[in-house]
């Protein structure tokens, strides 16, 4: 299918996660669009004026009340949604492209977002993210910081070792 013949969403998300309590936690709103509310990473769609970094702090601030600092990009995740699923209905395809950026915050404090998409945001155990009812950006963009955590803690013990 050509590109003019459906319509595409390009959004920008930011995974934070921080120990508290002695345990993993993540950020996650609950996003209210849907049938049913489902957790999602705090993030969402890119103005037409403004970069993906751009959106993705904006929203961020949006959701959650907290101002953040990107730290890197972590990856993109794309979808497409035949015509007719969509949920805002359309007789065009959608194809969903999301960027997803590490973040750390920087100021602020958690609070709800008001006449938005998002109804809440709430710092989760991750180990508790599996039982959560939860878009499927939520397992792909944890999937991904894990991966740059890994693979920045590899470097780090590699360059650390001596003799090497």
């Amino acid at each position: 299918m050509d590109y003019r013949d459906y319509d595409t969403r390009l959004a920008a998300y930011a995974v934070i996660v921080e120990q508290r309590q002695g345990r993993e936690h993540v950020l996650l709103a609950l996003w209210n669009e849907g049938e049913v509310p489902m957790w999602t990473m705090p993030g969402g769609g890119v103005e037409l004026d403004e970069s993906v970094e751009q959106a993705a702090v904006r929203e961020v601030l949006e959701e959650t009340g907290f101002a953040v600092e990107l730290t890197g990009l972590l990856g993109v995740d794309s979808f497409v949604l035949p015509a007719g699923v969509r949920v805002n209905t359309s007789d065009r395809p959608l194809k969903s492209v999301r960027v997803v950026f590490s973040a750390r915050i920087v100021g602020g404090e958690l609070t709800h977002e008001q006449d938005g998409t998002t109804d809440e945001a709430r710092w989760i155990p991750v180990e508790e993210v599996a039982d959560l009812v939860r878009v499927s950006l939520v397992d792909a963009a944890l999937s991904m910081d894990r991966g740059s955590r890994g693979t920045a803690e590899a470097a780090t013990a590699l360059v650390g070792r001596p003799g090497r």
